[in-house]
């Protein structure tokens, strides 16, 4: 097949969107498809298989976007074109300007558009402070479904995104695929490194951004009676790291901030105590299933908002949502019993080979975007 895949943002890996349209990308040219890629990264610009489109101006919003790092394409008819012509297939990752513009010309054309389902409502709507405003998150279900609509398939993530969606959209053709977790992440002997020793270490995997609830787990470690003890490690990039830098202060262990690479986070999960997932809103959390692949005691949010609540195996693995007590109280429990968080460990490992291998889980996109390929086909041979 020749397949287009169209995505807002694919520059560092730092970000759950740009992750899941490498993934898929590689997957597919691994398995001898031509995938054509549109997007802004400027670094591309000249690459074959690379169409790359102007960045979007918000006007006078320009500093807010700035501010929380986001940045989104602009649509060029001329590039689009391109880019779709002669393609047996479009993918689109976000059901913005650039998405649905790429997705009306398909369309036009008579090419199968699938898309996937990456964003909740609360990632828009946390960045002007209007998250808790649930008018507002329908209303933009309600916009997006005019992108959505072009779509053969849906691909969401997790079924919390797929029942988020129907619930405004009423019923979808969509397929539950998991983004997949790498196979390098894996329970592998690791030294502990020499500014972790003597220390529990506690990692957190995850952008620098508000809806990740940083502070929560600060308070909760600082609430911990091993408080003295705990190396906390928060593994990521993005706009607010200044911001939680200073909140951290608190603590009698100053926490690691900064980027890790994929190889220096496997040895980093492996050699670790527990991992807490605090976040608010979290569409699917590749990161939590990293660390549970790795054999990773986690500790999850309950929120209401977020997928990854579904991963906790038992209430040990849940805290209440903003409830630095609670996680405390999970925290200091798990490192009392040394035993049963190895046992637990195990179950993860098993737990995540059934559910979230890569190759099993990009495989299963690959055949969406063939059902939607033989759709049309089927679709054009019954008109003759």
């Amino acid at each position: 097949m020749v397949v287009t895949v169209v995505s807002d943002v694919l520059g560092k890996s730092n970000n759950g969107v740009t992750i899941a349209a490498w993934n898929l990308i590689r997957y597919l040219q691994g398995h001898g498809h031509e995938v054509r890629v549109v997007c802004p990264d400027e670094e591309r610009k000249g690459e074959p298989g690379f169409y790359v489109v102007p960045l979007r101006s918000f006007g006078p919003l320009n500093p807010v976007f700035k501010a929380n790092g986001v940045r989104l394409a602009a649509p060029d008819q001329e590039i689009l074109k391109e880019a779709i012509d002669g393609a047996d297939a479009v993918h689109i990752m976000l059901p913005f300007k650039l998405g649905k513009a790429a997705a009306k010309y398909a369309d036009s054309q008579r090419i199968p558009v699938t898309a996937g389902f990456h964003m909740m409502a609360e990632n828009v709507t946390a960045h002007i402070g209007l998250k808790n405003f649930r008018l507002m998150n329908r209303e933009i279900y309600k916009y997006i479904h005019g992108f959505y609509k072009y779509c053969f398939a849906i691909h969401y993530p997790t079924r919390y995104l797929r029942l988020i969606y129907e619930d405004v959209a009423g019923p979808t053709n969509g397929y539950v695929i998991s983004n997949g977790v790498n196979s390098c992440f894996h329970p592998i002997e690791v030294k502990r490194s020499r500014q972790f020793e003597g220390k529990y270490v506690i990692v957190f995997t995850g952008r620098y951004s508000k809806e990740k609830s940083h502070g929560v787990l600060i308070d909760g470690v600082n609430q911990s009676k091993y408080r003295d003890k705990i190396q906390l490690v928060f593994a990521g990039a993005g706009p607010r790291r200044d911001e939680i830098e200073r909140y951290s202060e608190r603590l009698p262990v100053k926490p690691v901030f900064r980027f890790f690479s994929r190889e220096e986070l496997v040895k980093l999960l492996n050699m670790a105590d527990l991992y807490v997932h605090p976040a608010e809103i979290e569409a699917e959390g590749i990161s939590c299933l990293e660390a549970l692949s790795s054999g990773l005691v986690p500790i999850i949010s309950d929120s209401p908002r977020s997928a990854t609540k579904e991963y906790a195996i038992d209430e040990k693995n849940l805290f209440r949502y903003n409830d630095p007590a609670d996680l405390a109280a999970k925290i200091d429990w798990w490192l009392e019993h040394p035993e049963e968080r190895a046992e637990r460990g195990r179950e993860y490992v098993a737990y995540a080979a059934d559910r979230f291998d890569q190759d099993a889980c990009m495989a299963a996109m690959e055949g969406m975007i063939e059902d939607a390929v033989h759709h049309i086909v089927r679709h054009a041979a019954k008109a003759r």
